[in-house]
C-alpha cells in the first residue's frame, strides 16, 4: 500500500537499517510530533519510529464504545493507515516479532484493535489507557494467535473515556488469543501516562 509520507513523522534509526520498529499511534486532538515525544522517555534508542498522524487530529469521531455504524467509515481508513505503516515496516525487513505497537487513549485502543485484529508474534503492545474498540467486544472481528506477546494496559480505574470494564473485557479476549497481558490500574482518576507505567515498560517489553 503507498502511504501518503507527509502524514507520517519518522524518527530513530534509519528503517532500512532497523532491525526494531515501533508504531506510536497518537491519541485524540494530538499530533503524530506529540507521541513521538514519549520517545525521551521510553527504551527506544535502537528503534526505528513511525508516528502516522490522524486527519483532523482524531482517529474516529466518537467514543470508542459509541454503536459502531457512528465510527465505521472513520474507523476503517484508519485501520488502513495503521496497515500502511505496518506493510512498509515489515517491507523493509523487519520481523513481525521485533515490531512494537504503542499508543495512547484513542491511539491506545487503535493499538489494539489492530494488532488483535492480525494477531500473531509481535514485540509488544503497550497501550497507555485504551480497549479494544466496538459497542461491544464482538470475537469473530478478531482471528491468530498471539504466540506469548506482550500486551500492556496501563489506566486509571475511574478513566473518563475509557471504562474498566471495557479494560478486562479486553484483556481476556486478548488473553484468550494468545497474547501475555499485564494490567497496571490506578487509584486516581486522570487521563495520563504515568511514571509507573513507563518504568514497567521499559523493564518488560522494550
Amino acid at each position: 500500500m503507498l502511504i501518503n509520507m507527509t502524514k507520517i513523522k519518522i524518527a530513530g534509526v534509519s528503517l532500512p537499517e532497523a532491525k526494531k520498529a515501533a508504531i506510536l499511534i497518537h491519541g485524540r486532538g494530538a499530533s503524530a510530533e506529540s507521541i513521538l515525544s514519549l520517545a525521551q522517555y521510553l527504551s527506544l534508542d535502537d528503534y526505528a519510529l513511525l508516528a502516522p498522524e490522524a486527519e483532523n487530529g482524531t482517529w474516529y469521531p466518537y467514543s470508542f464504545m459509541a454503536p459502531d455504524l457512528a465510527n465505521q467509515s472513520a474507523l476503517t481508513k484508519s485501520l488502513e493507515t495503521i496497515r500502511g505503516v505496518w506493510d512498509q515496516v515489515i517491507e523493509s525487513g523487519v520481523f513481525p516479532e521485533n515490531v512494537v505497537f504503542i499508543g495512547f487513549s484513542q491511539g491506545a485502543c487503535l493499538s489494539l484493535e489492530f494488532a488483535a485484529q492480525n494477531a500473531q508474534k509481535l514485540g509488544g503492545v503497550i497501550a497507555f489507557t485504551g480497549g479494544l474498540i466496538g459497542e461491544k467486544i464482538l470475537e469473530e472481528k478478531y482471528s491468530g494467535d498471539f504466540k506469548d506477546t506482550p500486551v500492556f494496559i496501563g489506566s486509571s480505574e475511574r478513566d473518563v473515556h475509557v471504562p474498566l470494564s471495557r479494560i478486562k473485557e479486553s484483556e481476556t479476549l486478548l488473553s484468550r488469543m494468545g497474547a501475555r497481558v499485564k494490567l497496571l490500574i490506578f487509584k486516581d482518576s486522570n487521563h495520563t501516562i504515568r511514571q509507573e507505567e513507563i518504568e514497567w515498560v521499559n523493564g518488560n517489553i522494550l
